[in-house]
């Protein structure tokens, strides 16, 4: 049987009138349509168009897919462009910046602090591994494998938004960071969205471990105080270095929520604050920072110390603080600005047992005052400052109360320092000699040098008598008008008689009596004209530069200038200060006779300020011509102490005599003497 041939469809060609092979037209237009079609886009079927009544109007699943993927990419488009256009800021907020300056006394107990707020920073390098633990066991204990963010804390936070309520909770470590360091504190919902989107920049450029040292610096942990270091101090009253896990495990609990876990504050608190302690100390244990054996160790919760009393600088320590303050400025070249950022821990010179014995003395010699009743009390001003020979301030006394009275009246230059002056006259003619003949060598005087005490003696020049503006012969008076005779130079400055000074000092030369005085601790600018009354103290040093100066002789002629800040660290590490040196201003002989002189001084009134004293001690009163200032300056072998007592209104700054003041018409003969002798007597222990 014969089958016909088989047609291959492929090779199936059609002719043409010019004999050529075409494909099919059909077939062709075919294929091109195909190739170029583009799909027709549906009109969605919304209104539904083959349903009726309500659920025409209600969407298909297929619609409300498609709706949730359009606004799941919007959102998140939305939520890429804002955290692309979002950048961590350059510089922290102010608030988490600001730190308190704290100041300590000699002993290193806390004496005052400045700033808003209570702050001290310190590197997450010297927080011990315990604190460190019981932080993240307590708030974020994957804080080191998260993204920034807790998907949970955001969930919760959006609900609470949603019911009406604020957003904070469930936050990571991180997002507590940011919201401290560089927003507000307004729980809204645009700061928690500001917060998630800092918090994940933050996470990718910044090392966890300087999110984790930003979080325990900036963060509240009650009582005024941010920060670990701060909270160690006011909880504990030590730093955070010497912390052991039970109290770090307690401090971490305050991180909830100090007013809720504070035990000073109520007993429903201290409840709180040992179960939350107890808690913590089993997480520590989960997240391995303490073995079962070291937790079972903690049994009895570590009770803080009662809150500290408000230590704004108030009452004498505001003085204190404020001379610190000038000096650390100076001494460390601190601007103002860095100062004001604060951060510093000052340990001031100052003992607070002599403070609190001066101002006792103070105020126990101002008690005999009446100023409502008797006019001669009103204006009555103290100052006083005591000074060790190595030049370390020791305390002062600047007045009633430094928040009533700024003006510190240990620093006060506007007083006459009187016959306490001679002291350094005396110095200058044992170390420089005498010139009584114009361009002869100078000629050496010893303690045994005579020098004629007689009343109402005429001041000589080389060249003669010393006259005045007026045309008038200057002449000197001593005390009651007494004519002491010819006197020994150490006899002149034990019984304080005037005349043989005066002279003394016109010999010297009173430059050079400027220059003794100058080299003993008396600042250039309070020196006073070069005219003979230079020699019996028309200068007018502060009580603190005339305890330096007397100090330079307690020390052996050394001079050291003096200063109120032994030393200061800023968030645990040391600042460098210009420690003062020491330069000999005299020699051990000289200052030895100056001492010998003034120890007579001081015990030639048996019932005067020296009764009861060490044999040792030395001193000078001081008075004036016009008896407007008193003083009393005087050392033993560890401490020189000046006390200046004067009338002036300071509406007007003029000097008031002080003849009559609390009763008394030698008040600056006995005022200043008895608040000095007091004072020793205390420090001393010879009440």
């Amino acid at each position: 049987m014969q089958h016909a041939p088989r047609r291959d469809r492929r090779t199936e060609r059609t002719t043409s009138g010019r004999g050529a092979a075409t494909p099919s037209p059909r077939r062709g237009r075919t294929a091109r349509t195909r190739f170029l079609r583009i799909p027709r886009l549906r009109r969605p079927d919304y209104p539904r168009a083959n349903r009726s009544g309500p659920r025409r109007w209600l969407p298909s699943w297929r619609q409300l897919s498609g709706l949730l993927l359009i606004g799941a990419a919007g959102l998140t488009g939305l939520v890429m462009y804002a955290y692309a256009q979002t950048e961590i800021p350059e510089r922290l907020n102010s608030f988490a910046t600001q730190q308190d300056n704290v100041y300590y006394w000699a002993d290193g107990s806390q004496m005052a602090r400045s700033g808003w707020v209570s702050r001290q920073e310190m590197p997450l390098s010297k927080v011990p591994d315990d604190v460190k633990g019981a932080v993240l066991a307590a708030e974020n204990a994957g804080f080191y494998s998260d993204p920034g963010v807790s998907a949970s804390g955001m969930t919760r936070a959006l609900l609470r938004m949603v019911g009406g309520g604020d957003t904070q909770g469930g936050s990571t470590i991180t997002q507590q960071y940011v919201k401290n360091a560089y927003l507000n504190q307004d729980q809204t919902f645009s700061r928690k969205f500001d917060e998630l989107l800092l918090a994940v920049k933050v996470d990718n450029q910044l090392s966890k471990d300087r999110i984790l040292e930003g979080y325990l610096n900036t963060s509240w942990f009650g009582r005024g105080t941010y920060g670990i270091q701060r909270a160690a101090q006011a909880y504990y009253g030590k730093e955070v270095t010497d912390l052991d896990a039970s109290e770090a495990a307690f401090l971490a609990s305050l991180l909830k929520g100090a007013s809720l876990y504070d035990p000073a504050i109520s007993a429903k608190t201290h409840q709180r604050a040992v179960e939350r302690w107890s808690w913590i100390l089993d997480r520590m244990v989960t997240t391995g920072v303490l073995s079962p054996s070291e937790r079972a160790a903690y049994t009895v919760f570590p009770e803080p110390k009662a809150p500290p009393q408000d230590s704004t600088a108030g009452g004498q320590p505001g003085y204190l603080v404020a001379l610190a303050t000038t000096y650390l400025k100076q001494s460390g070249r601190i601007s103002d600005a860095a100062f004001d950022l604060g951060g510093y821990q000052i340990y001031t010179t100052f003992e607070k047992p002599r403070t609190a014995a001066l101002t006792k003395s103070v105020r126990a010699a101002r008690e005999t005052l009446d100023p409502k009743n008797r006019k001669a009390d009103r204006h009555a001003r103290t100052g006083a400052a005591s000074i060790a020979p190595d030049g370390r301030i020791l305390a002062v006394y600047g007045g009633p109360d430094s928040l009533v009275q700024g003006f510190n009246e240990s620093n006060a230059v506007t007083v006459p320092a009187g016959s306490a002056f001679t002291p350094f006259v005396y110095a200058a003619a044992l170390r420089d000699g005498v010139e009584r003949e114009r361009g002869e060598p100078r000629t050496p005087v010893s303690p045994s040098t005579t020098y004629d005490g007689a009343d109402d003696l005429a001041v000589r020049t080389p060249e003669g008598p010393y006259w005045d503006r007026n045309g008038k012969v200057v002449k000197g008076q001593n005390d009651g008008e007494r004519s002491w005779g010819w006197l020994s130079l150490n006899d002149a400055m034990v019984h304080s008689a005037n005349t043989p000074l005066l002279q003394l000092g016109m010999d010297v030369g009173l430059d050079r009596v400027g220059r003794a005085a100058q080299d003993a601790g008396i600042l250039a600018s309070s020196l006073g004209p070069r005219v003979p009354a230079f020699a019996l103290g028309n200068s007018t040093p502060s009580a603190i530069r005339m305890a330096a100066a007397y100090g330079t002789f307690a020390a052996g002629g050394l001079h050291t200038e003096p200063y109120s800040v032994a030393r200061v660290s800023r968030n645990g590490e040391p600042v460098r200060l210009a420690r003062p040196r020491s330069d000999r201003a005299f020699s051990a002989k000289v200052s030895g006779q100056v001492t010998d002189a003034l120890r007579g001084a001081l015990q030639d009134d048996s019932s005067g300020p020296a009764n009861g004293l060490d044999a040792w001690a030395a001193g000078k009163i001081g008075t004036t011509q016009d008896h407007t200032a008193g003083w009393f300056a005087g050392y033993t072998a560890q401490e020189a102490t000046a006390v200046v007592v004067y009338r002036m209104d300071l509406k007007n700054l003029e000097p008031l005599p002080l003849t009559g003041l609390g009763g008394a018409d030698d008040a600056d003969l006995t005022y200043p003497a008895r608040i000095w002798a007091d004072y020793l007597k205390t420090v001393t222990g010879q009440e």
